[in-house]
């Protein structure tokens, strides 16, 4: 198949939309900007939610942009540039670097209930966008590992990320309750571990997604065993709910695309 200017349009657009995401992480890391723990007041901290992942979660942010950046090599490739499967998600694509970078950028000026409407739109895009290399098989090994094996991880981690940022935005505005707050915690926990078996079933049981969840589950549940705040229930409600995760795989690890 010939490239036509529309793929051309669309490759042009996922490396601009790969620039403004590097460009946001460099704001986010703190070369150009302020941290994202030290942002927003400090709400996005390690330490300032009981649904808050301990800080070394945070490193599959580097497996993510290692695998978009390789993304973006992969789909200049003369294979990719006229594959349906590429031609499908890559405004998607495009679409979840922008708000990735837009939500990095809004925490910035603190604006912590707009982050959480930023986020919730990227695990939609996300959704959708895996949705779509769940219609149609991969080509080859490579192209499942970097991209699938990159979106699943993105939309994984953000699934989770998405719990602990409106937990982060309910705290920054003053919302307590005082000690039904753990058991909360536990609660939004196991929703999230729910939220993990359904993708599992809606998509296949796809391994990377179930990795990132359980990941940024676990890391929730170290939190509260050995750092501020301490929360035996919410730690033990966030393993229990990352065994569920990883559980669902194999039960429906290949299963076709549900409807609806």
């Amino acid at each position: 198949m010939t490239a036509t200017r529309e793929d051309r349009i669309r490759q042009v657009g996922v490396t601009l939309a790969e620039i403004f995401c590097i460009v946001g992480t460099l704001v986010g890391v703190g070369v150009i900007g302020t941290r994202v723990e030290e942002s927003s007041g400090g709400a996005l901290a390690a330490d300032a939610t009981l649904l808050a992942p301990a800080t070394r979660a945070f490193s599959i942010w580097s497996v993510i942009y290692v695998g978009l950046l390789a993304y973006v090599v992969w789909q200049w490739t003369p294979r990719a540039t006229t594959s349906p499967r590429a031609r499908a998600i890559g405004w998607w694509a495009a679409a979840s670097m922008v708000l990735n970078a837009v939500w990095l950028l809004v925490t910035q000026q603190g604006w912590i209930w707009l982050s959480v409407a930023v986020i919730l739109a990227l695990v939609v895009v996300l959704g959708v966008l895996v949705r779509k290399l769940t219609e149609a098989p991969s080509s080859g090994r490579l192209e499942t590992v970097v991209v699938d094996g990159t979106f699943g991880l993105y939309l994984g981690w953000v699934s989770v990320a998405t719990c602990a940022n409106i937990a982060a935005a309910g705290v920054a505005s003053g919302l307590t309750l005082g000690s039904a707050d753990p058991w909360i915690a536990a609660l939004v926990a196991l929703v999230a571990g729910g939220l993990g078996v359904f993708l599992a079933r809606r998509f296949g049981g796809r391994v990377a997604i179930a990795a990132a969840m359980a990941w940024g589950l676990v890391w929730i549940a170290v939190g509260r065993f050995v750092a501020q705040p301490v929360s035996t229930v919410t730690g033990i409600a966030a393993v229990a709910a990352a065994v569920a995760v990883v559980a669902a795989v194999p039960l429906f690890r290949g299963r076709r695309l549900t409807p609806g």
